[in-house]
């Protein structure tokens, strides 16, 4: 019987932008449909984002900043950009 290969795992950057997708959505009262329909993704689709099993293109990351009314770097980075 031939060994099992490991599941990958999820990347750190992915999980940091996840992380904060899913402070800012609650911060802003957003619920996860709202951001879903914004985003043209289904429930799961945010859930996989904010667990960081999934990455976030840079359309993405534009629409939900705008969304949650957030600056960009918000999603992408836990330091100020100004």
């Amino acid at each position: 019987m031939g060994s099992v290969l490991p599941f990958p795992g999820s990347d750190p950057v992915d999980v940091a932008i996840g992380r904060r997708l899913k402070h800012w959505r609650d911060q802003r009262g957003c619920d996860v449909d709202a951001l879903a329909g914004a985003l043209k993704l289904t429930p799961e689709g945010v859930r996989l984002l904010e667990s960081g099993r999934a990455r976030m293109n840079a359309t993405q990351i534009a629409v939900a900043s705008r969304h949650l009314h957030l600056p960009v770097w918000a999603l992408v980075s836990d330091t100020r950009a100004y």
